[in-house]
C-alpha cells in the first residue's frame, strides 16, 4: 500500500484552518472529501502541522495510505477535478514507508506580507495586513537579528497555546521591501501556535518605535505574552515551504 505525499496551496481565507475540526470547514476536510470521490475510498491526510483561520499555504505537505496505485500526475489532477477554486493540489510523490511529515520536517518557512501606505489597500486586504504608519525597516531588522538560534518563545504564543515546550529554533529571519510590500520571511524547525504573527506584529510595532529593537532580546529572557506586540492578522501569513531530507522520496 504505497504512501504518497501530497504538495497542497490553499486560499485559506473561507476556512477555519487546515486540521478539521467539528466547528467550521477546514481545508484538510475538503481535501480529504476530494480523495474519497477520486479514490473510491476514504483516506485520512496526514499533514507537517496545522494554519489557522485564514492563514494560506502555497505547499503544505500531506500525506495518506491508500489501496489504489495511480500514476503521480493522476493524484495531482485526478484530486484537483473535485477541489474548489481556492485549493489545488501543486504536487506528488511517493514516499518511503512510515513517512510523517510533521516529524521528518527539518525546517519550514513562513511568510508574513504587509502592505505600507497611508491610504487602506483594498484589493489587498485578503493577502496583506495594512500597517498605514510608516515603518523603520532598519530597526525592523536590527531586531529580527535576536530570534537567531534557539530560544524560549513563550513570550509570542497564543494564550491557549498547548504545546509542552516553548523552546523553539530559528535559522533565518530576512525582511525585504518592495515599493510598498513588506515581507518577513521566517525559517525554522517549528512554531508554536500564533508564534510568527506575534513575532511580526512584534516587529512591526518596533518598526513604528513603539519598542526599541532591543525588546526581541528582553522578551525571549522574560517569557510574558503581554509584554510582546500584537498578534498580526491572519490574512498576512502564507506558509511557503516545507524542508525534507531527499531520501524520503522514492
Amino acid at each position: 500500500m504505497p504512501t504518497v505525499l501530497l504538495t497542497i496551496a490553499y486560499d485559506g481565507t473561507n476556512y477555519s484552518g487546515w486540521q478539521t475540526q467539528p466547528n467550521g470547514l477546514a481545508v484538510q476536510q475538503v481535501v480529504e472529501e476530494a480523495l474519497k470521490q477520486l479514490l473510491g475510498e476514504q483516506v485520512q491526510l496526514r499533514s507537517s502541522g496545522r494554519t489557522d483561520a485564514g492563514v494560506h499555504a502555497r505547499a503544505m505537505p500531506a500525506s495518506f495510505f491508500t489501496e489504489r496505485v495511480l500514476p503521480l500526475q493522476a493524484y495531482i489532477n485526478g484530486t484537483n477535478r473535485f477541489l474548489p477554486a481556492d485549493i489545488a493540489v501543486q504536487d506528488a510523490h511517493f514516499v518511503t514507508d512510515g513517512f510523517k511529515p510533521i516529524t521528518a520536517a527539518l525546517a519550514k518557512r513562513y511568510r508574513y506580507t504587509i502592505v505600507n501606505t497611508a491610504i487602506r489597500s483594498p484589493l489587498d486586504r485578503l493577502y496583506r495586513w495594512q500597517v498605514l504608519e510608516k515603518l523603520d525597516l532598519d530597526a525592523m531588522r536590527q531586531a529580527a537579528a535576536y530570534f537567531h538560534g534557539t530560544h524560549d518563545f513563550a513570550a509570542f504564543r497564543a494564550s491557549n497555546c498547548v504545546a509542552r515546550t516553548t523552546v523553539r529554533r530559528i535559522d533565518a529571519v530576512e525582511i525585504v521591501r518592495d515599493g510598498t510590500t513588506i515581507t518577513i520571511d521566517v525559517t525554522g524547525g517549528g512554531f508554536l501556535k500564533y508564534m510568527v504573527r506575534v513575532m511580526a506584529g512584534t516587529l512591526v510595532e518596533i518598526g513604528r518605535g513603539r519598542f526599541q529593537p532591543e525588546r526581541i532580546s528582553w522578551l525571549l529572557q522574560h517569557p510574558d505574552r503581554k509584554m510582546a506586540g500584537v498578534t498580526a492578522p491572519a490574512c498576512g501569513l502564507c506558509l511557503i515551504e516545507v524542508f525534507y531530507p531527499e531520501c524520503t522520496r522514492l
